[in-house]
This record gives structure tokens, C-alpha cells and sequence, in this order.
């Protein structure tokens, strides 16, 4: 069981839920009666302050709860470990049925729909700290043998083909190297940064797990660190797929990157 704000929506939905049933079927038909025993009319009726509110939060949290839980959740990025792609302050929309329905809290997923595939970009809960959430790309799929050397990913002896662009002219990394990464059938832009130790690994992915990557690989603490690891298939929560905000002082809003998609 996770303890965060899913917790809390699952809680108020409870609670509310609970006021406003046991009123309806215990106290409810008793206030109705001893008023229409004075004459007093329905319309003239007033519930209990507890039970007022919680019959006017019942639906709007049950509905929050509906769609943070099964079909889109908001997530701010929080560093740079996913330029150029995402930058700090990003507020982006991350799909939570691409992968299944899971139950909020519990985490069980309840319906099969579709599998991670290599280069989505994914957010999923620390394995070692499930409270905290991570967005990295999907590198290495079960059973896959991941290496990387300096700037040169393989997955399986196969080389992934990654073509220069030039010196990167975004957002902060005045001097990194752009770069065009085919991954899988999914091309997107990563970030070297110079004078950068690379972080090597040579591993095979278990069965069950997934092996992530940031897109600025020499500043991103991911799969390949022991704080990180393979990520279990439970701990998946969604796909990214698009940015609704950027805001992140002073340079803030980017007005250009508002409904970009998420590649």
C-alpha cells in the first residue's frame, strides 16, 4: 500500500461516501418524519453541516479520483535529467491506461491493455522508494543484454545508431552535444555533456522488470545506478505524452512548448 495523494483522494472518497449513505438510510427518513409530524415542509429541511458537505464533495472527489486513477494524471518534472525532451518545470499529462487499469493505492492492476514498448517514455515509482516518482525512457525490455560504453548504447550486440546534430542551443547546457538516437522505431534527441565521466553497464534485464535511461545521459540517475535499478512491471505508472505547462523561474512560461507532444 502506498501512502500518497491517491491515499488521500481514496480516503476523502470513503469518508464522504460513508456520511452521506449512513445519513441517507439512518438519520435522513428520521428528520423527514418528525418534520412532516409539525407540518414543517421538506423544502424546509436542514441537513446537518457534516452531512451538507459531504453530499457536495462525495461527486467531485469520486470523479478526481475516476480520472487521476485510470486516465490521465499530472505530473511536474522536477530536474533536467530528461533534456532536451522534457526540461525542468515542464507540467506534463501522462496517460494511465496505456499499460492497464491498476487499482489506486493497491497498485493491482485489474485489466490487461498494452505493453511498454522500447523508447516510450514512462513514469513509474522508485523501486526502492515507491512513494517517489520517476520519468525516464524505456531502454531495456525483459530479457534484453543492455551495455553501454561512453556514449554508445547496445541492447542485444546491436549498436543503437545515434547521428551528431551540433552543440545543443535550449535551455541551460550551454555547450552540450545534440544528438539523434534511433531507438527501436522511435527517434528522439538526447544530450552529451562534455567533460562528463560516462556511466558504464553491462547487465541483463530479469524477467519482469524494465531497464530505464535519461535523455541527458550524462546527468541522469537511472537504471544504471544502484539507487534506481530494473524496474519492476508493477511499479509502471504511466506514459508521458504530453506537455500542458512549462513553468520554471525566471525564464517562465515557455509559451512555445504548451501542448507539445511527448516523444
Amino acid at each position: 500500500m502506498i501512502f500518497d495523494f491517491s491515499f488521500i483522494l481514496v480516503a476523502a472518497t470513503l469518508l464522504t461516501g460513508v456520511i452521506w449513505a449512513i445519513d441517507s438510510l439512518a438519520f435522513k427518513p428520521k428528520r423527514v418524519a418528525a418534520a412532516s409530524a409539525k407540518g414543517i415542509a421538506l423544502d424546509n429541511i436542514r441537513e446537518p453541516l457534516l452531512v451538507e458537505y459531504a453530499r457536495s464533495f462525495f461527486p467531485v472527489i469520486l470523479i478526481v479520483l475516476v480520472i487521476r486513477s485510470f486516465l490521465f494524471e499530472p505530473f511536474r518534472i522536477p530536474s533536467d535529467s530528461m533534456m532536451p525532451t522534457l526540461l525542468d518545470g515542464d507540467f506534463i499529462f501522462v496517460n494511465k491506461f496505456s499499460y492497464g487499469l491498476r487499482l489506486p493505492v493497491l497498485n493491482a492492476k485489474v485489466v490487461a491493455i498494452g505493453e511498454p514498448e522500447r523508447g516510450d517514455v514512462i513514469v513509474f515509482r522508485l523501486p526502492k522508494d515507491p512513494a517517489t516518482n520517476y520519468i525516464k525512457r524505456l531502454v531495456g525490455l525483459p530479457g534484453d543484454h543492455v551495455v553501454v560504453r561512453g556514449q554508445n548504447l547496445y541492447i542485444n550486440g546491436e549498436r543503437v545508431k545515434v547521428d551528431m546534430v551540433g552543440i545543443y542551443e535550449g535551455h541551460g547546457h550551454d555547450g552540450a552535444q545534440l544528438a539523434t538516437e534511433h531507438l527501436g522505431s522511435r527517434d528522439h534527441q538526447v544530450l552529451y555533456l562534455p567533460g562528463r565521466e560516462a556511466r558504464d553497464y553491462d547487465e541483463i534485464v530479469p524477467a519482469g522488470h524494465y531497464f530505464f535511461m535519461g535523455d541527458n545521459r550524462d546527468n541522469s540517475r537511472d537504471s544504471r545506478f544502484f539507487e534506481v535499478g530494473f524496474v519492476p512491471e508493477r511499479n509502471l505508472v504511466g506514459k508521458a505524452v504530453r506537455i500542458w505547462l512549462n513553468w520554471d523561474l525566471p525564464s517562465a512560461p515557455i509559451w512555445d512548448r504548451i501542448g507539445d507532444p511527448i516523444r
